[in-house]
């Protein structure tokens, strides 16, 4: 069962709840070079991202994002480090978030102005503690970097937004240690009903970064912890909304597309079932709707998972039998599989 949280709205997506669990994403180009910014975020759009965030390092970039927000369609997030200025100009420039640790930008007057440019605009403010970035107070305190350190890191910066009666808040608390992460946020769902924003940060290349983050990421949604998804990748973040779409969809958690089952291959099989499970990717891709699609590739298995299935072939030599709600509708040559089974999911 999914942890009840508070329900925050970044624009008109909402984050939280009963809400989908969305799939954000961060740019990796300049702010302040807006067309380059917009050409990614249209990217990121194209491939299903939900939510996007981008970095604010100087008043440059506050004033370019103004003419970001016109251009893109989804909600824009503004990261910003230690500046107050930063993130009151970017709440007044149009952002639909805010990801700044109030303990980390001065006086209580400097947050106060921030919350009250929140309140005003409608603005949420995600908190996030990584790992990495706990401050050496707490890290004495509990004797190093673990989840106590971590989760009252956290409360701290929460408590301070509470006390000035602002609760349109995100959690998140990252770590590159996958083991940690979860604890962390294990440990805080007891402590908070507030959505939370998962990551394995810093995870890595595309390859070892996707499983380490589908590790993470999915344990906790398995236990039901999670809102929001961001999936931490050292390269085109469009591959970042991949992974974080596919981790959704593993679990059944986001039902849009086209699941295709298929074996690993063995001896016993007799057609070439890469090739041909290779090609059904491609071309059932943009398919929008939930259909289950089994492809294997010889009789022990082959037949009984294409029963299970929307839409199933199992191979034989040189042929194979395509299947239709655990019917057989018929039996046709390897060179035909495709295009036959193709023929039959786009039949009214």
């Amino acid at each position: 069962m999914r942890r009840k949280t508070r329900k925050i709205f970044y624009g008109n997506v909402a984050v939280g709840g009963d809400s989908q669990i969305t799939v954000q994403s961060m740019t990796n180009t300049d702010t302040r070079d807006i067309n380059s910014t917009v050409k990614q975020i249209k990217e990121l759009e194209h491939e299903g991202c939900d939510i996007i965030r981008v970095s604010v390092k100087d008043i440059e970039s506050t004033n370019a994002l103004k003419a970001i927000k016109k251009q893109i369609n989804i909600p824009l997030i503004a990261d910003i480090h230690f500046d107050y200025r930063l993130a009151i100009e970017s709440v007044k420039n149009g952002v639909d978030g805010l990801r700044i640790n109030p303990g980390n930008i001065g006086s209580k007057v400097r947050i106060r102005e921030v919350v009250k440019a929140c309140k005003d605009y409608n603005v949420p403010i995600r908190i996030g503690v990584n790992s990495g970035s706990i401050s050496k107070e707490y890290i004495n305190k509990f004797g190093g970097v673990n989840e106590d350190a971590m989760v009252y890191s956290a409360l701290d910066h929460i408590r301070i937004l509470e006390d000035m009666d602002f609760r349109d808040i995100v959690v998140s608390l990252k770590s590159s240690d996958v083991y940690l992460t979860v604890r962390a946020y294990k440990k805080m769902a007891e402590e908070v009903d507030y959505p939370f924003h998962l990551g394995i940060t810093e995870a890595g290349t595309v390859w070892k970064g996707t499983i380490k983050s589908s590790i993470g990421i999915g344990a906790l949604l398995l236990m039901g912890i999670g809102d929001t998804i961001r999936v931490s990748l050292t390269g085109n973040p469009v591959e970042e909304v991949k992974v974080g779409k596919q981790i959704l969809r593993s679990i059944g958690l986001l039902k849009d597309s086209v699941e295709i089952i298929s074996c690993p291959t063995c001896g016993r099989t007799e057609i070439d079932l890469i090739k041909l499970v290779t090609e059904a990717e491609k071309r059932l891709k943009d398919i929008n709707r939930p259909l289950k699609i089994a492809i294997m590739g010889c009789a022990v298995n082959g037949p009984g998972e294409a029963r299970e299935a929307d839409f199933g072939i199992a191979g034989g030599k040189g042929n194979g039998l395509i299947f239709k709600k655990g019917e057989i509708i018929k039996k046709v040559k390897e060179t035909e599989l495709l295009d036959e089974l193709i023929k039959e999911i786009n039949k009214p």
